[in-house]
Formats: C-alpha cells, structure tokens, sequence
C-alpha cells in the first residue's frame, strides 16, 4: 500500500480523494488551510499553508511519500483575495514541486481547470489546444502547469485539466441554483440554455488520479463526462425529479452579459469574468487521450451528478447554512445582487 500526500485535502475534492484511496488502503496525509474533522486510523489532517517552506520541510522530512495529489488552490470568488490566490497557487507549486524533488518524490498528480479558457468552442476541445485564461485563477493553474512541466526531467507530472467537479456536496455558484429549485422558483437563464458544458463527477475524477499513480510519464489529460446535454435538459431533469415548481425563463444574451459584467465591477455580484462570459458558452474536452492512455471511462452524465448534488444540498440545507470555516466550494456562494433578483422570482 502506499503513502501519500494531499494538499487540499479538507476541501470538496480533496474528500472525495482521500476517502477513495483510504478505501483502497493506503495512508494519507492532507495539508489545507482549512480545518479537517475526517478522522481514520490511516489518515493524518495538518491545518497549514503550502507557501509555508519551515511546515513543508517538517512534512517531508518525516514521510516517505509514494505520490502526492496536488488539490490545492484558492479561488477567484472574493476580490480582495486575489494576491492571496495568486501566491497560493503558483508559489504553492513551486514549493511542492521543490520538495518533492528534494525528498524524491517522482510523482506529482495536479488537478487544473478548464478556465484556461474563457471562451466558447463549437467543437471538442483537446490537449492540444493553447491555452488564453481571461482572469487570475485561469492564468494561476496555467502556471502552475508549467512549473510541473519544467521538472519533468526529476518529476514525472500527470495534470488533469477538469471541468466543474460534481458530486454530493458540491456547493458554491451551484449552491444559488440548488436553493432557487428547493424554493421552486423561477431559474433565469442567460441566452436560450441551448449551450452545452461539460462536468466531471468526482468520484471518476478520483478513479483517474488513481489510474495515474501507474503512469510513468509527464502528461496533460482531459477530462470529463460524455453525452454532455443542453442546460435547458440537464436544468430540467433535475426540477422534474426534484419535484420543483421552478420554470426556466430565458433572457437575452448580451443584455444579461452586459449587466453581470457591470455588476462584478461594483462588487455586487458573485459571478466573475470567466462565470458571465462562460454560463451561456460551449465547453466540451475531448476525451479520446485519456481514454486511450489510462483507460478512464466517466460514470455519470451531467444530469445525473448534478442531482446527486442537489438531493444533497435538498437534505442537509440547514446545517450547510449554519456552516463555518469550510472550503469555497462546501459552502453557498454569497448572492450579491442575485438576492434582488430571488426577490422578483
């Protein structure tokens, strides 16, 4: 069995993560920011900074490490974090990828993102297409893929590039949507909900980054699910097996663009620059090469992970609302102006 280190483990898909591998038997050791209250024989949860080189070196120095899954990353959701974000994740890297050539660790699992983009595509996107990040957590994962890259000589660097993770507990933006269909009321839509964008379910997210544990090389994959369908149908599964009176009310394009745009400016809305111009955008990876080179095959359909979500959010609202101190993505995102717009719902 082997020994590893998440960083990020107390996070969304940090969890996911370590229970999986805990499952398998292996040993676990998580650093986050954040509080871990997760508690087996087999895992060790320390609450500390990956920029911090004196708690790196306390780390490494006392474990012999098999791999580690790099998880961990601030986002882009409160603006006057975003020096933090920055330092925290390209620095974070660099001190990990540091360490673990120090301690000769030769492998580094990274999950990055599809906000590399900030853009529509009309056809499946692959690894090779270049990367043009439009805000500060896009630009920060891009470079924190490159640092990995630069040590591929010493470290061998599987990098996953990851749509929005779903799974039980997923929460953040998504946590508004779940709370307008508990409510049944109306979801307004930016353009006619025709577009299509992709999700990975995390639990197959896990399944990849474990596949990746017998991957002797330095790679990007894409990654995500498959028969990916409209928001209009994938809205609409959800408030039909939720039992919701929620209808879709769709709104023009640009109009609702516009007005998210000057609404970020003012610091009243939750939806940054990649959200307004990605929500009525299409997003698909292809996944030809991680198929192929790892065997991956996703699970669940958009659909089915996104109701998973919102059952979980259906039964355990009262105590996701009374929580404190927990990852962005555990808990709901602030509404901002859209607590305005729930009014006339």
């Amino acid at each position: 069995m082997g020994k590893y280190l998440i960083t990020g483990g107390a996070g969304f898909f940090g969890s996911i993560l370590k229970e999986e591998l805990i499952k398998l038997g292996h040993t676990c050791i998580s650093i986050d920011l954040e509080p871990d209250d997760y508690r087996h024989e087999r895992f060790i949860a320390i609450q500390g900074d990956i920029r911090d080189s004196i708690l790196l070196e306390e780390v490494f120095s006392t474990n012999n490490f098999d791999a580690i899954f790099h998880c961990a990353a601030l986002l882009a959701h409160v603006k006057k974090e975003l020096n933090n974000l920055w330092t925290s994740n390209v620095d974070g890297t660099k001190n990990i990828a540091e360490f673990a050539k120090k301690y000769n660790v030769n492998k580094i699992i990274f999950t990055s993102t599809n906000c590399l983009w900030g853009e529509s595509f009309n056809y499946l996107v692959k690894e090779e297409e270049k990367p043009k990040p439009i805000e500060i957590y896009g630009k920060s994962k891009l470079e924190g893929e490159n640092i990995l890259l630069s040590y591929k000589e010493k470290i061998n660097s599987v990098i996953f590039r990851c749509p929005t993770i779903m799974d039980e507990g997923r929460l953040g933006l998504l946590g508004i949507l779940f709370e307008f269909i508990d409510e049944g009321r109306k979801i307004w839509m930016v353009g006619n909900g025709e577009n299509k964008y992709q999700f990975i379910y995390g639990k197959d997210l896990a399944q990849a980054c474990i596949k990746a544990l017998n991957y002797n090389k330095t790679a990007i994959f894409n990654i995500g699910s498959e028969d990916v369908k409209s928001f209009n149908d994938v809205y609409k599964y959800v408030i039909n097996h939720a039992n919701s009176k929620s209808k879709l009310i769709h709104m023009p394009k640009n109009f609702m663009t516009f007005g998210m745009k000057i609404c970020y400016f003012l610091g009243i809305s939750p939806l940054g620059p990649y959200q307004y111009k990605m929500i009525s955008a299409n997003f698909i990876f292809d996944n030809t090469k991680i198929k192929k080179e790892l065997g991956f095959i996703p699970t669940l359909k958009n659909e089915e992970m996104l109701l998973k979500a919102y059952e979980y959010y259906h039964k355990n609202r009262k105590n996701i609302e009374s929580r404190k101190n927990v990852s962005a993505h555990k808990s709901v995102a602030s509404m901002g102006i859209i607590k305005l717009i729930k009014l006339l719902s």
